[in-house]
């Protein structure tokens, strides 16, 4: 695997911890296979969620990247998935795909993969990753079992980051007692080559999926 480049600029400025918070960030992987369409469109989806909740200036503490378990490394997203960002309000300016190392899976206190094969790879990677990775879809179901109210809450300094460790931890005790209904109820299927209504068919189903998630990471529920 080769070492990503550098200024790619996966934490953006309104995400990204600040030097005296760096230490303690927490950081969200969102892995898919290419890196250019499903994990950049969750990645960006997912900011944007958070700044919507939180502010731009409120979200130290929390940092948003991506990376493919066979990612096109430096390319750009696909132009589809950038234009259902777009439908959506988030900006997919700047982004550049990379290949998932062990660094990321390292340093990720939240690893969330589009589907089941994706789980397993990034597990197998070891760094004790099993019981912080799950597909998007896992998580989803996982964290609405989980009553707010256990949850630290989201105060600053770094209490987002201590509610997102939190979760993690309650998520994971619970996945063994909420199985998924089928098989393909955790997987977000791939839509590289498929036109357009395809790719917002599956910016539909990542949003959906984070809804309850970023809830839950900021106490804060949508449309407030």
């Amino acid at each position: 695997m080769t070492a990503a480049p550098e200024g790619r600029g996966i934490p953006g400025p309104e995400i990204e911890a600040s030097a005296s918070q760096a230490v303690s960030a927490f950081h969200i992987l969102l892995v898919s296979t290419g890196n250019v369409c499903r994990s950049p469109i969750s990645e960006r989806l997912t900011r944007h969620a958070l700044s919507a909740r939180l502010g731009d200036g409120a979200l130290g503490g929390l940092v948003v990247e991506s990376a493919g378990t066979w990612g096109h490394e430096g390319a750009p997203m696909e132009e589809h998935a950038s234009q259902v960002l777009l439908e959506h309000g988030a900006d997919p300016e700047g982004f550049r795909g990379r290949e998932l190392l062990d660094e990321h899976v390292i340093r990720a206190g939240l690893v969330l993969t589009a589907t089941r094969d994706h789980r397993a790879q990034v597990i197998s990677m070891g760094h004790s990753a099993g019981l912080r990775t799950f597909t998007l879809k896992e998580f989803t179901r996982l964290v609405r079992a989980i009553d707010p109210a256990t949850l630290p809450a989201p105060r600053d300094p770094g209490g987002v980051a201590e509610r997102a460790r939190a979760l993690v931890r309650a998520a994971a005790a619970l996945r063994g007692w909420l199985l998924a209904p089928s098989a393909d109820a955790d997987e977000i299927h791939d839509p590289y080559g498929a036109p357009i209504p395809y790719f917002r068919t599956v910016g539909e189903e990542i949003q959906h999926a984070l809804e309850p998630v970023v809830t839950a990471l900021t106490g804060v529920p949508a449309g407030r």
